[in-house]
């Protein structure tokens, strides 16, 4: 009996060293796998806020009709609580006004972020499909690829984060638990309340459920439960306890319901949130029949290894399995490479599905509308073509003193100062301001409420609104925008301010800007936005003969029409203005009409410089060398004159070297 104590004692400490072992191997994959989630969602996060600039997402430019708006107060939460998904969208709402500060807009995505891979990653392990995990990086890949679209879609994806978490808490909850009816019991409640907090997304929960109860823990009554559930408990719920409709009933916070379907300008890379929505199950189910499938075959070589006895392995095969358990054997190495094979993979998606079109249009209007004209004609020259860019630096050129003199270093077309062509009918949010900056009050209300219908109550709107309402004198009009103003979070300040003054001093005389905006203002009607030309501008200059804005817009439509008659006539304006000489665009406009009709011309005490006389007449020899041949000569004449007017006179563009 002494004997054998040694003997059993050593057999002891071998399976104790052996299951150390094991312990610190889990414990090594998992701080490995810990570092990489890390390194992946920091790049995450530091791309969002420093590329994607989530502020623009919540600025809009007009693009995203969707983005929801938040008051603080029980008025605006409590009908929320009354329909199915209120829950998630209210607090959607809440979590979307971060987007107002980039850093603050890139964490709250990016914890989405992680909470899904976790989610994911949770319930592969449940399943057994340890071998599968990476897959929990795909939906942050496939979220990358909506924002890098500037899309929005948060509160579809914060209802499929719930539905995550809830199947998560169903899994866990259940693997303790030992007969049928406790699995029911568990089933509805979590349904209940799931339905209950996101809406149409229990329905994703439901067939999680279905898969996993089929096919990893081999109930067919309980998967077939849980698929009937999905049809019985948002018409019971939804229909006879809430009273939805039946659409609302069962689409409501899905990709395909109809207040995402409905809208053409919402359907923007919808196809990527249904891939978000249908990665699990389908993952679940596909890998699921694989895992029986291989386990069936792996049990036949088995026993047709054991008949045969004979093991068939060549050369090749072998060399293949060193290397592949060489790889196995090096964590370190393992690790690296599959950091390396994540982060190339995120890489060239995003890479090969943003919009840098479309992120310069977004970065363009929100510094337009902020009036961050050196940061907008910076930003402008990536894609200076696109129409609203365009209209844009117009309207930044003149801000900055510079519209009669690097006009043409731009491209330009006659629609693109007023945005007046019929396909532009509808981007009333692009010109509004430019009708509020020459006075036309009437205008800019009408292209305010426009976009009020559009693209809902947003703060930036309400906050024009009350402005213009302020400055035509309909002051209860201007409290009620401003009482709504005074309940976000981030307008609130600025509509106390107004609201406190208008109690103080009704008619305003201590506000410059209202005051500025009044002295220009029309006390006649103007014709709609698509007929805006030279007799408003008119207008507005006999209005007020100081209008400098009215004044460069009139000069830069009449040369982007070729009216120079009409040009040279209004030339005497300048003195109005104080113009300390002759704006290069106008003195080579008077040139040309000098040229073209031999008539002698005052330029109202301002010098012609002998260097533009010489230009025009470099540029009728040029086309002389050619024969008079305008398009054979236009290859040349690009190189030396393309930022001039006389450029844009002949050949109808100009700017082509931006």
């Amino acid at each position: 009996m002494l004997n054998s104590l040694p003997k059993s004692s050593g057999r002891m400490s071998v399976s104790q060293s052996c299951s150390q072992g094991t312990i610190k191997q889990h414990s090594s994959r998992g701080l490995e796998r810990l570092l990489q989630s890390f390194l992946f969602f920091i790049l995450f996060y530091l791309y969002l806020w420093l590329y994607v600039d989530l502020r623009l997402i919540y600025h809009g430019a007009g693009v995203i009709t969707n983005f929801p708006v938040f008051y603080k107060g029980w008025t605006f939460f409590l009908p929320f609580l009354s329909y199915p998904g209120g829950p998630v969208e209210y607090l959607s709402a809440f979590l979307s006004q971060l987007f107002y500060y980039s850093w603050a807009g890139a964490l709250v995505v990016t914890v989405q972020a992680w909470l899904l891979s976790v989610c994911i990653d949770y319930l592969l392990k449940a399943a057994n499909l340890r071998r599968i995990r990476w897959i929990c990086f795909v939906l942050p890949i496939l979220l990358l690829v909506l924002y890098s679209r500037y899309t929005y879609y948060f509160s579809t994806t914060t209802a499929l984060l719930t539905a995550l978490l809830i199947s998560c808490l169903y899994v866990k909850m259940t693997l303790s638990r030992t007969t049928t009816l406790s699995y029911l019991i568990t089933f509805l409640f979590l349904s209940v309340i799931l339905y209950y907090l996101a809406g149409g997304a229990f329905l994703l929960f439901a067939v999680v459920c279905a898969i996993y109860e089929l096919i990893f823990r081999l109930r067919w009554k309980m998967s077939l439960f849980c698929l009937l559930s999905a049809a019985v408990i948002p018409y019971i719920v939804g229909l006879l306890v809430f009273r939805v409709s039946i659409i609302d009933a069962f689409c409501n916070s899905l990709p395909f319901s109809w207040k995402i379907l409905y809208y053409e300008a919402r359907k923007r890379e919808v196809t990527t949130v249904y891939l978000l929505y249908l990665l699990l199950p389908l993952t679940l189910f596909v890998f699921g029949l694989l895992q029986i499938l291989g386990k069936r075959l792996h049990s036949a070589k088995k026993r047709a290894g054991r008949k045969s006895g004979k093991k068939h392995r060549n050369k090749s095969s072998n060399l293949l399995l060193k290397i592949f358990s060489r790889y196995r054997r090096s964590p370190k190495l393992k690790w690296a490479v599959e950091s390396l094979l994540l982060l190339a993979i995120a890489g060239s998606v995003v890479f090969f599905s943003r919009n840098d079109n479309l992120r310069t249009r977004f970065k363009v209007d929100y510094y337009a509308y902020h009036k961050m004209w050196p940061d907008l004609l910076t930003t402008a020259r990536r894609y200076p073509t696109d129409p609203f860019i365009a209209h844009a630096v117009n309207r930044a050129l003149y801000h900055v003193g510079r519209l009669g003199y690097d006009m043409f270093s731009w491209p330009q077309h006659p629609n693109y100062l007023f945005l007046s062509d019929k396909k532009y009918k509808w981007t009333y949010w692009q010109i509004f301001d430019v009708f509020l900056d020459l006075g036309v009050v009437n205008m800019a209300e009408n292209a305010l409420t426009e976009c009020l219908e559009g693209l809902g109550d947003r703060p930036m709107v309400l906050q024009r609104l009350a402005l213009l309402n302020m400055v035509k004198g309909n002051l209860g009009t201007a409290k009620i925008y401003l009482s709504v103003l005074s309940k976000t979070l981030f307008h609130a300040d600025w509509a106390k301010h107004y609201l406190d003054l208008l109690e103080t001093n009704p008619d305003l005389s201590t506000d410059k800007y209202i005051q500025h905006l009044r002295s220009l203002c029309l006390d006649k009607d103007c014709p709609i936005y698509t007929l805006f030309k030279e007799r408003t501008l008119s207008w507005l200059l006999e209005r007020n003969g100081q209008n400098r804005m009215a004044f460069e817009y009139l000069m830069a439509w009449y040369m982007l029409n070729k009216h120079l008659g009409k040009l040279v006539q209004n030339l005497e304006r300048l003195q109005d203005f104080d113009y300390p000489e002759l704006p290069t665009h106008y003195e080579e406009a008077a040139l040309i009409y000098i040229y073209g009709t031999g008539k002698s011309l005052n330029l109202s005490g301002y010098l012609s410089s002998p260097q533009k006389r010489r230009q025009i007449e470099d540029f009728s020899r040029i086309i002389s060398s050619y024969g008079g041949n305008k398009q054979a000569a236009s290859k040349e004449l690009s190189k030396k004159f393309c930022n001039t007017y006389l450029f844009y006179y002949v050949y109808g563009s100009s700017g082509a070297n931006k």
